[in-house]
């Protein structure tokens, strides 16, 4: 399975080419959570292989952190499946024209962070790990967007009956 810090170098060169700009660390855990999610509501399973801690931010992965330094990733990047790019794709055009502050309150309302804070005070950091077990419950609250055909996915089968039956 592919590696956290692969996806997250492949969603700041990806937002990079397509923004004009640098990603911002919180602004990349917060995609990255947003990847994971994504990806259990679509196919069921994990994006990557990593694990985000429920900081007082919104989640964020240690790994990550160790590899970022001023807007990119200081580890070379591995090949990252398609399917994965795609998922990639999808939530940067969903999530990556809103800032990292609007990023991190829609986390916030994730059940996955909630759980991860439990005992404790609202400003402090934590460090307890969100388990994919709640990002998989979290997802099934998601409808998932096609940015390549602009449309949700549980609209294919309609659009498929349409081009079936005139």
């Amino acid at each position: 399975m592919v590696k956290i810090v692969d996806v997250a170098a492949y969603v700041v060169q990806r937002y990079s080419e397509l923004t004009k700009e640098r990603l911002d660390e919180m602004k990349l855990h917060k995609l990255l959570y947003f990847i994971q999610r994504e990806s259990f509501a679509i196919t069921g399973q994990p994006a990557f292989d990593g694990d985000f801690e429920g900081w007082k931010f919104g989640p964020v992965s240690r790994d990550v952190r160790n590899h970022y330094c001023e807007g990119e990733m200081v580890c070379p990047m591995k090949e990252v499946p398609d399917e994965i790019q795609y998922i990639a794709n999808n939530v940067i055009l969903e999530y990556g024209s809103l800032a990292s502050w609007k990023l991190s309150e829609l986390s916030h309302q994730e059940t996955s962070w909630r759980n991860a804070r439990i005992g404790l005070r609202a400003g402090e950091n934590g460090s307890r790990k969100i388990k994919l077990e709640d990002i998989r419950e979290d997802a099934k609250k998601v409808r998932p967007y096609d940015h390549v055909w602009d449309m949700y996915y549980d609209e294919f089968d309609d659009a498929q009956e349409e081009v079936v039956d005139p």
